[in-house]
């Protein structure tokens, strides 16, 4: 045997074509579904984005001790890809408060738009899922005016735009429906928000997405195109606003992620707390939230360092124009050789939520009519 064909026997296939890396973008797809439907559930008037995403996080944990417990299985790495955050109107993401006293720690009412993200991984295999509410929503009482116009423009979008990601199509075709779809609802993009391909153990892979590009995101960024076997977080963020544009916040961030650099750290205190850190999240190169360690607020103090020298990746907290409101949809899906598979599947029920809009856009219109799996050839009718 050759040394390139050991080598090949021997190197671990991570890609969706491996049946057995399908099936852990599934199992923890379903848990994500899962979670995100009981987290829907208690978002409601007088509910804070403390308890809820605090309560996120307990149901992923619990529903992840059920699975992978054999002795065959029960070493293979599994936990929480992205922390559950809640966020209410112009908070885009990542708010996931520390603790009830945080000024992070809302206290959510009707007519709210909240957007709520969570994710598990098994053995470094993300899915990622988030969806949209008006707190209040209901049948018999439906959400009119400019945010049922936005979550509509925010599903149709992500909708269109799963549609986009066929192999050889570009990163471009999905900013360009993205944009379209938005405007037909007189919303916009939030801008320069980016989405990625996903890998074993890699949220942000390098093929890149972007929707709402400033005019140097433009020359910047590259053009890339989409293969068979691909694994796409696919993001969608649209605002009520005319720009789209976003800002830092107040909010402290309570999320961290590992990046895989290293530095000689100088303060004693930011060795202790990366040490706790890298423990507590059993090294994983997922976001995790502070909320876990022994003392968040003092720890603090020692994520600075880290985070200076990007052996931290802080998610900061950014927030549109008060009064305006935010819209997410995010799935994770795989680029087949039988079209899409969503590993997540975020939800939207157009009867809770009455738009006076259409969209006429006839390239969308198409795009939307389009089958997510690839319709089967048929056989050639046989020669006599």
């Amino acid at each position: 045997m050759s040394t390139e064909t050991k080598t090949a026997a021997t190197t671990p296939d991570y890609t969706i074509a491996n049946s057995d890396v399908v099936s852990k973008y599934k199992t923890a797809g379903e848990i994500a579904n899962r979670v995100l439907a009981q987290v829907r559930a208690l978002t409601i008037d007088g509910a804070t984005t403390y308890e809820l995403s605090v309560k996120g996080d307990e149901l992923l944990n619990e529903e992840l001790s059920k699975i992978y417990n054999s002795k065959k299985t029960s070493k293979i790495p599994k936990g929480i890809a992205f922390p559950t955050c809640v966020n209410p109107n112009h908070i885009p993401a990542h708010l996931a408060p520390i603790s009830e006293d945080d000024e992070a720690n809302i206290k959510l009412k009707d007519g709210d738009v909240v957007n709520i993200m969570l994710g598990v991984q098994i053995d470094g295999f993300p899915a990622i899922v988030a969806e949209t509410i008006v707190v209040g929503e209901s049948a018999e009482n439906p959400i009119t005016g400019k945010k049922a116009d936005l979550l509509h423009a925010a599903w149709k979008a992500s909708e269109a735009a799963i549609r986009t990601f066929r192999p050889k199509n570009r990163n471009w075709d999905v900013t360009n429906i993205v944009g379209k779809v938005a405007k037909e609802f007189e919303c916009t993009p939030v801008e320069s928000m980016l989405s990625h391909n996903q890998e074993r153990n890699v949220l942000y892979g390098s093929k890149e997405i972007i929707i709402n590009p400033t005019k140097q995101n433009k020359s910047s960024m590259e053009t890339v195109r989409f293969d068979e076997n691909d694994v796409f977080g696919l993001d969608i963020l649209i605002s009520t606003s005319a720009d789209g544009k976003v800002k830092p916040g107040n909010y402290r961030t309570s999320l961290y992620k590992l990046t895989g650099n290293s530095y000689a750290l100088k303060m004693k205190l930011s060795h202790k707390i990366l040490s706790e850190f890298k423990t507590k999240c059993n090294n994983q190169p997922f976001p995790y939230n502070i909320r876990n360690l022994d003392e968040p607020k003092k720890s603090r103090g020692g994520l600075a360092e880290p985070t200076n020298h990007k052996v931290l990746l802080p998610y900061d907290i950014v927030v549109e124009k008060e009064g305006e409101y935010i819209a997410q949809f995010f799935t994770t899906f795989g680029i087949t050789k039988n079209g899409i598979v969503r590993y997540t599947t975020p939800t939207f029920n157009p009867e809770l939520y009455k738009t006076e809009k259409e969209i006429k856009d006839e390239e969308v219109l198409e795009t939307l009519a389009q089958p997510l799996k690839t319709p089967k050839k048929k056989a050639a009718p046989k020669a006599e």
